[in-house]
Parts: C-alpha cells; sequence; structure tokens
C-alpha cells in the first residue's frame, strides 16, 4: 500500500495526513474481498525497514494502528472477518501488542475472510525465525533434519495456515516486492498501480483482478499438461 506520503506531500500536507487518508482504501479493499469470497487478504501496513523513518511519522503511524484497531474492530467481527497480525512485535508498544492480541482473540472463530496485517514485518525476517525455530528443534533432537520439508518450513512462517496468494497488487509506481511474504510469493501474479494509496478505488481493484484472471497459471508445467489437467478436472465434475 505504497504512496501514502508522497500523496500528502504532493498537497502541501504533513506525510500522517496521508497516512490517514490511506485507511479508506484498505476498509474497501476488505470490503470488497470479503463481498466477492475472496479466501484471504494480507496488507502491508509497516515494514521492518520503516522503523528507520523519521521518530515523528513512525509514531503517527502506531498511533493510527491503535486507532484503526479500535474503530474497525467491531465492524469486522460483526462481518466475521478473522483478524491476525503477522510481524515482529518486540518493537511494538506494549499497548499495541496487546491491542493487536485482544482483536485476535475477538476474531479467531470468525469463518469469514482472513485478513493479515503485516507490521514490523519483512519477508527475511519471517525466513529466518521460521529458520531459527526448526533448527533448534533439529539440535535438541525433537525433530530429525530429514523431516524438514517445504511444507513442514511452511508452517512456521507468519503465513502459517492461510494458502499462498494468488495476487500481489502494489501501488505508488515502484515495481518491486520489498521483503514481502518472500517465500509465499514464490508463484504469485504480480501486478503494479502507479496510483498513490490513497487515490487506490474499487476500479483500480477491479482492473487488478481483470489482469489476474486473463493470466495463464501454470506453475511449472507446459501448456499442454495444463490443458490435459483442465481437462480432467472437467470430466470429474461432470
Amino acid at each position: 500500500m505504497d504512496g501514502n506520503g508522497r500523496w500528502a506531500e504532493s498537497r502541501g500536507l504533513p506525510r500522517h495526513a496521508g497516512h490517514k487518508e490511506g485507511v479508506r482504501p484498505v476498509r474497501m479493499c476488505i470490503e470488497e474481498c470479503a463481498r466477492r469470497g475472496v479466501e484471504a487478504l494480507t496488507v502491508f501496513a509497516f515494514s521492518s525497514e520503516n522503523w528507520a523513518r523519521p521518530s515523528v511519522e513512525v509514531s503517527s503511524l502506531m498511533q493510527l494502528f491503535l486507532e484503526a484497531i479500535d474503530r474497525e474492530v467491531d465492524e469486522l467481527h460483526k462481518n466475521k472477518v478473522r483478524m491476525r497480525f503477522i510481524g515482529d512485535r518486540h518493537a511494538l508498544s506494549v499497548k499495541l501488542q496487546a491491542r493487536m492480541a485482544a482483536t485476535e482473540q475477538l476474531t479467531a472463530a470468525n469463518s469469514g475472510l482472513k485478513l493479515q496485517v503485516a507490521v514490523s514485518y519483512g519477508g527475511r525476517w519471517d525466513i529466518l525465525q521460521a529458520t531459527k525455530k526448526l533448527s533448534a528443534a533439529v539440535a535438541s533432537g525433537a525433530m530429525a533434519l530429514e523431516a524438514v520439508t517445504e511444507e513442514v518450513f511452511s508452517r512456521e512462517l507468519m503465513l502459517s495456515g492461510v494458502p499462498d496468494p494468488d495476487l500481489f497488487i502494489r501501488t505508488g509506481g515502484d515495481y518491486r516486492i520489498s521483503n514481502f511474504l518472500l517465500w509465499n510469493l514464490a508463484y504469485t501474479e504480480l501486478h503494479f498501480c502507479d496510483t498513490l494509496w490513497p487515490d487506490f478505488d474499487k476500479p483500480h481493484l477491479e482492473n487488478a483482478l481483470r489482469a489476474f484472471a486473463m493470466r495463464e497459471r501454470r506453475f511449472g508445467l507446459t501448456p499442454g499438461q495444463l490443458n490435459v489437467a483442465r481437462e480432467g478436472e472437467t470430466s470429474q465434475r461432470a
């Protein structure tokens, strides 16, 4: 969700004004994904690298997270959204950590959209923390090295319990994934949009979904193999 600060600066506003305005498209995306039956949505709210930003901006973002949770959680819960926060929480305030935990507990049994909010998250950190957990298990004898498979490794990542993303959308005009879900994005379709995040609206989301629908996802197979697999699925349904 890139471009909040630039959106504000282009209007002569402080950067935190852009972050506040960026809450609206988040709400729209949650509502639209829930309405369309999307299983999971993960939003990148604050990266591990963002801690290097000016302290005033970081403080305003942390306050915005608190306010957004307090304002939105009841509506999300009412609409059966299951909410989780992924990332390294140790650097977050005790108050914010407590609010996150309470929100997760409140919505844990919900059966609707699985919403993950990445805060203080980095893809390299995610892979490293999973590696450390499994290394400790092997070193202690609790797990054999041969038992460490891709499936086992994936279960130790922050996105455990949620399918790998089908579609990645980045706004703001940069063409990179910026340390987001590095393991999980291996076969994700990438969609880049020049629009700054506060201006991202329903037509932009629909355009991304249309573009995704036109992609042929082969997962390493040849087009011929993919056609055979599709024909087999069709005959099974028949």
